[in-house]
């Protein structure tokens, strides 16, 4: 066991426009049991981090109603699934290269679940995904994504990181140097994104980041309900200005709201004690 402690949160929000919620999420506070799959019920219960870590996960469903809520479904429940046909997890918490080849093969058959259920399903047809997931691991926090929704990293010291890289036609045009980085927010295409579960005939292909924790960092998964809505610096100043975990969690989500609420927002965040 080790001496680290957080706390941990998340929630979700159909917003202000839409009538069903395509976004789904899961986190877990142990994994030391395959029974810890809930959110605590008190944002503010400092937890000790076990040995095998904990686990956040944030989808966001696309293909109209009923259908891309199916899609995050099954996103999130197969990494769930994943988790636990491992027998022995500490068998991979040992190797950094070991838990990103687990997290991308996860996502992998993720995709390959939701493709089986297109073809068994017509009514789905369309359907598909984005993910975003964070296995925390002693002090490495380790990434792996596929779509737009979004890993940061708050330090108090220096503010907003942004962890992941979309997935999205935008952000091809700003590595390109087509587009400058300031403009790529606004863009009129920027809810076009490249890769995906479910939607492509092509495997998933998920990207993999990892990153140290300190003392007092906050972990934010989020849909683009949230970073589509607010830049990352109101993102990072909302979070600067929550005296705690529940109220940044409320107050992220109110900031998506209060810019229009568009879109169907959610949040998970995990911070370092």
């Amino acid at each position: 066991m080790s001496d680290i402690t957080f706390k941990m949160t998340a929630e979700t929000n159909v917003g202000l426009v839409r009538t069903n919620n395509e976004d789904n999420f899961i986190v877990n506070p142990d994994l030391a049991s395959e029974n810890n799959w809930f959110v605590p019920g008190d944002a503010e219960e400092v937890i000790t981090l076990g040995e095998n870590g904990c686990v956040l996960v944030v989808a966001d469903g696309m293909g109209g109603m009923n259908a891309g809520e199916v899609a995050s479904e099954l996103a999130v429940e197969g990494i769930k699934a994943a988790f636990s046909k491992v027998e022995d997890l500490s068998s991979l918490v040992k190797s950094a290269d070991k838990i990103e080849s687990f997290l991308k093969k996860a996502v992998v058959e993720a995709d390959a679940s939701i493709k089986k259920r297109l073809k068994e399903d017509p009514s789905t047809s369309g359907m598909g995904t984005t993910i975003v997931l964070v296995w925390v691991v002693n002090t490495t926090a380790h990434v792996v994504w596929c779509g737009d929704s979004r890993a940061y990293l708050f330090k108090p010291d220096s503010g907003i990181i942004r962890l992941t890289k979309d997935h999205s036609y935008v952000q091809e045009l700003v590595d390109s140097g087509k587009l400058d980085a300031e403009l790529a927010f606004d863009h009129p295409n920027s809810n076009i994104i490249t890769r995906s579960l479910g939607d492509s005939p092509t495997k998933a292909q998920p990207d993999y980041v990892c990153r140290e924790l300190q003392k007092d960092d906050v972990l934010l998964l989020c849909s683009d309900g949230l970073c589509g809505l607010c830049r990352d610096e109101e993102i990072g100043n909302v979070m600067a200005a929550s005296e705690d975990l529940g109220a940044c969690r409320d107050n992220l989500i109110e900031a998506a709201l209060n810019a229009g609420g568009y879109d169907n927002v959610t949040v998970a965040l995990m911070k370092v004690i």
